[in-house]
């Protein structure tokens, strides 16, 4: 008789069954380009840590296949293994126990993918889970559009200036999605404001979305082109579309130390929307 497959079974389901029944801390994914890329993230761990956030990290091992933790497991695809050990999800399913992903780092490849809203890559599998679960993906906006490895073969940090254009295209499609973007240096910090611990005694800034979600209710009752107040530190395009989706707006009032980013100013543009500083008359 196999006792120990069956033994490790009942403790599984028994785990399973106590991990239901008790409160949970909000949980994120950090899904890096290697093994050794995490080592610049010490402090964002820490700061996830004392806000009461947990995380898992993701080492991508390759372009179809990565490490969480002990399981390794790879993307779909005709003729591909998607699990390589017994225990190991397929990327798809890994969304599914967080509450929303970081990529620190996200490359043109992947990018295209998502914006396309193909498969087959990690990355681009999980962020297309992460979406159409409603999950948050904060990327860092400071990615090069390079891999790691691809820096270190063709031994330059930069995409030419055609590709670069088109990895730019890329990101405000990206965040047409909903995928959000902050500096590299500040994902934790955000992270701690989606999963709603944010630090009183910090007082860490707020993520940008915040404003959005608090003003949800009042969208409704918006008929005309009247002025959109933001309260917020940090105004997305993302965040601009959607209010264009839902209300014809004019004018957007803002302080003066709220920081419009380059792609929500081309929106701003192309809808005919004011800046008004709310200390304007």
């Amino acid at each position: 008789m196999e006792i120990k497959p069956m033994i490790e079974s009942i403790v599984r389901e028994l785990l399973e069954a106590w991990r239901k029944d008790t409160v949970q801390p909000p949980k994120v994914l950090f899904v890096f380009c290697d093994s050794t890329a995490h080592e610049a993230y010490s402090d964002h761990f820490i700061h996830l840590q004392n806000h009461g956030v947990c995380h898992d990290i993701l080492f991508l091992d390759g372009e179809t296949s990565a490490w969480l933790g002990m399981n390794k497991l790879e993307c779909g695809g005709a003729g591909r293994v998607l699990t390589a050990d017994e225990y190991a999800p397929a990327p798809i399913e890994v969304p599914r126990d967080y509450e929303g992903i970081i990529i620190p780092e996200i490359d043109l490849d992947s990018a295209a993918r998502v914006a396309l809203g193909m498969k087959g890559t990690i990355k681009s599998e999980i962020i297309f889970s992460a979406i159409v679960q409603g999950k948050f993906v904060l990327v860092g906006e400071d990615s090069s559009g390079l891999k790691r490895a691809d820096r270190r073969t063709l031994k330059t940090l930069t995409l030419p200036k055609p590709y670069n254009n088109l990895f730019a295209y890329y990101k405000h499609e990206l965040q047409m999605l909903g995928i959000e973007f902050g500096p590299q240096k500040r994902l934790a910090e955000l992270a701690v404001g989606k999963c709603g611990k944010e630090s009183t005694r910090t007082g860490a800034s707020k993520t940008p979305e915040t404003p959005e979600t608090q003003e949800t209710p009042a969208k409704t009752q918006e008929t005309g082109n009247e002025p959109k107040k933001f309260e917020g530190k940090l105004v997305t395009a993302g965040w601009v579309q959607t209010q264009v989706n839902a209300a014809n707006i004019s004018k957007l009032v803002i302080k003066r130390t709220t920081i419009v980013s380059p792609l929500a100013k081309d929106v701003l543009k192309d809808h005919k929307i004011v800046i008004q500083y709310s200390d304007e008359g």
